[in-house]
């Protein structure tokens, strides 16, 4: 128990410092009106998304500092998304509804709607949310801003996330967690190599010239989840890339019950760390420095075990969580119920690895296709 303690406390205080640093780093970038010239296309990829369309495309349309299109893709919905999207477009020029040509052989479905969206932006810079996502009046001029002032290829960040029930609450915070307690941000904005490229699917802006030269959504067609896979293509093409702190540029709930949360995070988990080469070694930083200390601490209480290493890890692993809680403005809940969210976000990269629950086919919103 002696050594168990010893390593749980080791590997909290390497998350904790790593944390430490990075939200020492990452900042929201300060809004300042875009460079002449500069124009960006909100895209927003839909399919039966009529209760989240309506408000994601107002509050592109009321962006600030910069020129702005906003442009759905509407991918064979069979709801009332088309029908929102074009009354708004009545209303205001600046928003457009395109269709989705049917889906080609070899390509997934939200990537193909995001190539298409491409295809018809006219702007200078893209900038890609989710249906769910709201933006904030300032997010797309403090976007292209920072991505002209640093020459980046491609910015990114994870916008707020609303949890409200307890499936959310036990999923969604690791993407936060992982992005600002494991990225090493310092190094990710002073070396090109493609492991540190990292990006959050829900806000992505990229600079119109740097995505067509990586040759765009088309070139990661077969594949489920853009946002670790553009960065890196951007990295392999000598662009640089950068996360920023969302919390204040849009929120998002992507979520409302666990088994969407678990069906939504194994679809994408293979493409991050649900590898042989990868998860076994998150499994171990992961579980005894954020799993094991409660643990630990309960049975030191019992007399197995001492109980100042283990209480050590405990009061390092929760502290993280709490930087990280307040820096992104999530639930406070996501601090006692932290030990679970890494378990469970830790059983869906293994149920993902070993393909349990997720069988041989994944889907966006009931279009479903073969796994690459």
């Amino acid at each position: 128990m002696t050594v168990l303690a010893i390593l749980a406390l080791g590997f909290a205080a390497f998350g904790a410092l790593l944390g430490a640093i990075n939200l020492a780093a990452m900042r929201t970038p300060a809004y300042r009106e875009a460079g002449e010239g500069t124009r960006v296309s909100v895209l927003i990829p839909a399919r039966n998304e009529e209760a989240n369309i309506g408000a994601c495309v107002e509050s592109a349309l009321a962006s600030q500092g910069v020129p702005v299109e906003v442009v759905v893709m509407d991918d064979g919905s069979s709801d009332r998304t088309a029908e929102i999207v074009r009354a708004i477009a009545e209303r205001d020029p600046r928003a457009r509804l395109e269709q989705a040509p049917p889906l080609p052989e070899g390509w997934t479905g939200k990537v193909h709607a995001c190539q298409r969206l491409a295809d018809a932006a006219r702007g200078t810079h893209l900038l890609y949310v989710d249906a769910d996502v709201r933006l904030a009046p300032r997010a797309a001029a403090s976007l292209v801003s920072h991505q002209q002032l640093k020459q980046l290829g491609l910015v990114s960040g994870v916008p707020r996330q609303v949890m409200k029930g307890w499936g959310e609450l036990l999923t969604v915070p690791m993407i936060n967690f992982l992005m600002l307690g494991y990225l090493p941000v310092p190094i990710m904005r002073t070396r090109p190599d493609r492991g540190l490229g990292a990006a959050c699917g829900q806000m992505m802006l990229f600079e119109r010239a740097a995505y067509d030269a990586i040759g765009g959504h088309a070139s990661i067609r077969h594949l489920l989840h853009d946002g670790i896979q553009l960065a890196r293509r951007m990295r392999d093409h000598g662009r640089m890339t950068d996360v920023v702190l969302g919390s204040e540029l849009a929120t998002c709930r992507m979520y409302e019950t666990f088994d969407q949360a678990w069906a939504g995070f194994i679809k994408n988990a293979h493409e991050g760390m649900a590898s042989w080469g990868q998860l076994p070694v998150w499994t171990a930083l992961l579980g005894f420095g954020h799993v094991l200390p409660p643990v630990l601490v309960i049975l030191a209480l019992l007399g197995i075990g001492p109980l100042v290493p283990a209480l050590g890890a405990l009061v390092l692993s929760l502290g993280l969580r709490v930087a990280i809680t307040r820096a992104t403005g999530e639930s406070w809940w996501t601090v006692p119920l932290h030990p679970a969210t890494v378990t469970v976000g830790l059983a869906i990269q293994w149920a993902s690895l070993l393909k349990l629950g997720r069988g041989r086919a994944s889907g966006w919103k009931g279009r479903v296709y073969p796994a690459q």
